[in-house]
């Protein structure tokens, strides 16, 4: 027999935590669990001027492109709206349900005046390879480098 559901609870009112929503197993509460990622204020603590606004965190600056490489996104555009709706991603970045994520083109900025290229990719992998929590495998980026172009 055909079921309907008619009922829709999109209003419903619930008390629930962020914490709730992510299953235990994961894969950003074992990043979480595995990695402690306060060491990238010591590599950049000199490329930050003391005077002017307020940055954004490095550490989430980081932790963007673990999300983006890690669930292969291709694009930090669509990093930005993965992290509006996955409460998953919004938690391990530390964000509450209503915390606004920072534009893409912050994270663009940031790598064009070289602030997060040069650690994102070697000192910061190479600081988790000496800490041992990665391992001797050999990481693959999740995008194609030899893409067709059209003619």
């Amino acid at each position: 027999m055909l079921s309907k559901h008619d009922s829709i609870q999109r209003d419903q009112l619930e008390m629930i935590t962020l914490d709730q929503l992510v299953p235990a197993n994961h894969l950003v509460r074992k990043m979480e669990a595995a990695i402690d990622f306060t060491f990238i204020y010591d590599l950049v603590k000199d490329r930050y001027s003391e005077v002017g606004r307020p940055s954004i965190d490095p550490v989430i600056l980081v932790k963007l492109t673990f999300i983006q490489y890690t669930f292969g996104i291709r694009s930090m555009r669509k990093t930005m709206e993965e992290v509006e709706t996955n409460m998953a991603y919004r938690w391990f970045l530390g964000y509450g349900f209503h915390d606004k994520v920072p534009h893409f083109s912050t994270f663009g900025k940031n790598e064009g005046t070289n602030r997060f290229c040069s650690f994102t990719n070697n000192d910061c992998l190479q600081h988790l390879k000496n800490r041992g929590t990665l391992s001797r495998t050999r990481l693959k980026s999740p995008f194609k480098k030899n893409k067709r172009t059209k003619n």
